[in-house]
């Protein structure tokens, strides 16, 4: 006798979306070693051990910081940002004894390691690893928490149920953190790497930009690869119905993913090639590492926008991204005098920042048709972005001037000299190729390699971001 499986098709559908969730937070964490080779890639030898460090910092320290106060800070500031949401102090740390809550945690950590991750980059090869520490602990703990607070949960500042958004009428969006994962961290970066101050010989006695060339392009566009690997659980990940349960069915929520797929994978594709051709006319020749930054540029993008936006809108978006990466660059470089070594800004901020301003004005319908979301919504979009900025900006600063007080922020110039490699961690990562080492990795006189990591012009370095 056959005897029939009952399934409860809910019970079905939840099952596999939290597999799904799992899995594309796998994906995430994978965007780790991306990370860390592409920082490593921008520095010089001497320095590629403390980036390394300080990625694997972000990620250990950061999950134990964020599981502690981090998640629960979001859920405060979505309570204190939202009208007629009593503040419970309780509610908002109920998920630490909670096992079905484990997911859902695991899901917000991921993001807020990205945003941590990025700061590391701008202020590369100068910074002190101590007060280093306590700046990421300050990203994981207070910084980034506060940015999914406002804006995702379905409460917040400028949700459509916070004070904002009942105010204008309508919600904020970015879909997965183009602002409140990266712009979030391109701000902190650029505001750290001001605060620190520009590596020795970086700018001239004049005030003009000096190159200093990355050790390695390889492991620059590896690490560009490796994070657009990982970027598909980032955006497509956060699209976290595949299933959904409705009158005693179970129906796959394809077209949903088929269209954060597709706008990522074009969004991509156009920065990509945008930065290609930008960097022709700018230098003279396709700059493979401009190339990478244009395309990271073009998912940040869309990061925000996969779901809102038309397929011709994401190859938009993607494009302007990966069009102004390289003069933002050097308007950083070359007009603002902040010395952000893998420009964290130009990738993730400006990016961030101009992909969701622009999200209103590509829309899409549920048939994929076009159509304007709307004055009342641009309006949201440039006061979303105007939140996140300012709040990183003031909170960066505040983390920075505590760490100085504790700490100080920068090593000496001796030790800048030498590297952070021998002077932070008493190691080398190339014993055996950087000059003036013995074999067991000590040096003899502060040497390392400066190798060109393909720098096209003068003034041009491995600037390939995150």
């Amino acid at each position: 006798m056959v005897i029939p499986l009952q399934l409860d098709p809910t019970a079905v559908a939840n099952g596999v979306n939290n597999v799904w969730i799992l899995v594309v937070c796998f994906l995430i964490f994978f965007m780790q070693p991306g990370f860390a080779l592409l920082e490593a890639g921008q520095v010089r030898a001497k320095n590629v051990g403390n980036v390394l460090m300080k990625n694997m910092t972000d990620w250990t320290l950061g999950v134990l910081v964020f599981f502690i106060v981090g998640a629960a800070f979001t859920s405060i500031v979505g309570m204190l940002t939202t009208p007629d949401v009593p503040l419970s102090i309780g509610g908002a740390f109920a998920y630490i004894n909670d096992p079905t809550a484990y997911i859902g945690w695991f899901f917000g950590a991921v993001f807020a390691m990205t945003a941590a991750t990025i700061v590391s980059g701008a202020v590369a090869g100068r910074m002190s690893y101590k007060a280093y520490v306590f700046v990421a602990a300050a990203m994981t703990a207070i910084i980034y928490p506060a940015m999914p607070g406002v804006a995702w949960g379905g409460s917040g500042l400028v949700s459509g149920a916070g004070y904002l958004g009942q105010i204008i009428g309508v919600g904020y969006l970015d879909f997965a953190g183009a602002t409140i994962v990266h712009m979030c961290g391109g701000m902190a970066g650029l505001v750290g790497a001001k605060m620190v101050g520009p590596r020795t010989g970086r700018f001239d006695s004049n005030g003009d930009s000096q190159a200093i060339p990355g050790h390695s392009m390889l492991l620059a566009v590896l690490g560009t690869l490796f994070l657009a690997f990982g970027w598909y659980g980032f955006n497509v990940g956060t699209q976290a119905t595949v299933l959904a349960a409705s009158d005693g069915a179970v129906a796959f929520n394809g077209g949903a993913l088929g269209q954060v797929v597709l706008n990522t994978t074009l969004g991509m594709g156009a920065g990509g090639i945008a930065a290609m051709l930008v960097s022709s006319a700018w230098q003279g020749k396709p700059d493979p590492l401009w190339a990478a930054n244009g395309l990271l540029a073009g998912l940040v993008a869309v990061t925000g926008a996969v779901p809102h936006v038309t397929w011709w809108g994401g190859v938009i978006l993607g494009g302007i991204a990966g069009a102004l990466v390289l003069p933002t660059y050097r308007w950083v470089v070359d007009s603002l005098k902040i010395d952000d070594v893998c420009g964290v800004f130009a990738v993730h901020g400006s990016a961030g920042a101009i992909g969701t301003i622009l999200i209103p004005f590509f829309g899409v319908t549920a048939s994929g048709g076009y159509t304007f979301l709307g004055v009342d919504q641009v309006v949201m979009q440039v006061v979303g972005v105007a939140v996140v900025g300012t709040w990183t900006v003031l909170a960066t600063i505040a983390a920075f001037k505590i760490a100085d007080v504790l700490f100080g922020l920068r090593v000496s110039e001796e030790e800048e000299e030498e590297g952070l490699d021998q002077s932070e961690h008493g190691v080398s990562v190339y014993p055996e190729f950087v000059p003036n080492q013995n074999r067991e990795g000590i040096a003899t006189d502060g040497g390392d390699v400066q190798t060109d990591g393909g720098e096209p012009v003068a003034d041009a370095e491995v600037t390939t971001d995150e």
